[in-house]
C-alpha cells in the first residue's frame, strides 16, 4: 500500500484536471544518482501491469518493479517559502544521499 497525503491528494488532482479520463501520477523507482537509486513522476496513464492506487479521486500509478521499493511509503506535497514539490516518506530507504535526490535499500 502507498498512501497519499491529503496535500498530494489535491495537487494530483489540480495536475490531472485537464488530462484524459483516467490519468494519475506515476511514481517509479529508476537507477541513477549517487546512492544507486532515485525516484521519477510524471502524469500517465496507467498499463495493465501497473499497480494503481486511489485516493478520493486522485490517482497513483505505479510500476509492479517500483512497487517493491515503494511499499508502505507515503506520498505528500508541500509548498514552502524556496520550494515546493512531492515527497516520498519511504521506510525502506537505508541510506540517502546528501542531496536528498537519491537512495539506496
Amino acid at each position: 500500500m502507498i498512501s497519499l497525503s491529503e496535500s498530494a491528494v489535491q495537487k494530483i488532482k489540480a495536475l490531472t484536471a485537464d488530462r484524459a479520463p483516467g490519468s494519475g501520477l506515476r511514481v517509479k523507482v529508476v537507477g541513477g544518482g549517487c546512492s544507486g537509486l532515485q525516484y521519477r513522476m510524471e502524469i500517465d496513464q496507467p498499463g495493465e501491469r501497473d499497480r494503481v492506487f486511489e485516493h478520493d479521486g486522485a490517482r497513483l500509478i505505479v510500476d509492479k518493479k517500483s512497487f517493491l521499493y515503494l511499499n508502505g511509503s507515503i506520498l505528500d506535497y508541500a509548498e514552502e517559502l524556496m520550494s515546493a514539490g512531492f515527497r516520498l516518506v519511504n521506510p525502506n530507504v537505508k541510506r540517502s544521499c546528501g542531496c536528498g535526490e537519491s537512495f539506496s535499500v
